[in-house]
């Protein structure tokens, strides 16, 4: 058997509006697999210092049990930024999302300001991918994980789309090179890989063929704005079934007295290397960790 990573599902992670105490109330009993409690854009520049101190509020009582929380700072440059951060450090989340990083420095300074602030080191690092700066930079951005916290990154299309003053078509013809360009950069450096958010709230068809072109390039979930956008995001970044099915026969193929120690075996008539030992454990890790998330 090969070596497999701790695996965390970030199938749904769901922006929760940080000066909306009902929102984050509610967001304790979703099934979503992360909730992004968002000082940022969901709140308004005059109520930025209250809604930091609701969120900490919030998250001071534990109550979100097994969703990963995180929280969205305003940008460094901003009059609200470094407070957001001191805040994050200090509230015993699971980790604080940075926007409009563009190049590995950022990483690193937003590393040392947390450091100093007391952050705990369990404390994970998410960047926004948002600019078209730092998509020219996203390797020197996913290479500052080498010696800080930083985690994985969250792509923004909507700012992506008005810095490219690109027009959005259901295809995202005009983001895929950014998008793969992310999902490369983190799968080289071993971060997690979020999709952007889907924008029409009432169409379930356009989400689900969004959710599964992110799945395609290989993104382990997406960011949503609707609770009513989880159970397709669920459903779609979760490994189905005859994908399960596949996998657990080619585990059992390689435990066979006759196939220890081979690195390649003939499954159902199809060449089966180790690689794809290692792709079938990794999927299975993956249902189980859903599962246990679900219990």
């Amino acid at each position: 058997m090969t070596a497999i990573a701790r695996f965390r599902p970030r199938r749904s992670c769901l922006y929760v509006p940080g000066a909306n105490a009902r929102a984050m109330e509610k967001a304790k009993t979703l099934p979503a697999d992360a909730v992004i409690l968002d000082l940022e854009d969901a709140v308004a520049p005059d109520a930025k210092t209250d809604a930091r101190d609701a969120v900490l509020a919030a998250v001071g009582d534990r109550a979100y049990g097994a969703r990963e929380v995180l929280i969205r700072v305003n940008g460094l440059d901003t009059g609200w930024g470094r407070d957001d951060l001191a805040m994050a450090a200090s509230a015993g989340v699971d980790g604080v999302v940075v926007p409009k990083v563009t190049r590995g420095k950022d990483v690193r300074a937003v590393d040392r300001y947390l450091k100093k602030a007391g952050a705990s080191p369990d404390l994970g690092l998410w960047v926004m991918i948002e600019t078209p700066l730092a998509v020219l930079n996203i390797k020197k951005i996913a290479k500052a994980s080498a010696k800080t916290r930083l985690t994985g990154f969250v792509m923004g299309t909507n700012d992506l789309a008005r810095e490219y003053q690109a027009v959005p078509t259901p295809d995202r013809l005009a983001f895929l090179f950014s998008l793969s360009a992310a999902v490369v950069a983190a799968r080289a450096y071993g971060l997690a890989a979020i999709d952007g958010v889907y924008n029409d709230i009432k169409n379930e068809a356009g989400l689900a063929a969004e959710c599964e072109q992110g799945r395609v390039l290989g993104f382990d979930g997406k960011t949503l704005i609707h609770p009513s956008q989880i159970e397709v995001a669920n459903r779609i970044f979760s490994p189905g079934e005859a994908e399960l099915g596949d996998a657990r026969a080619v585990v059992e193929a390689f435990a066979l007295p006759e196939n220890q120690g081979r690195g390649v075996i003939s499954l159902n008539g199809q060449m089966v290397e180790l690689l794809h030992l290692a792709q079938a454990e990794r999927l299975i890790a993956i249902d189980d960790a859903i599962r246990k998330l679900a219990s």
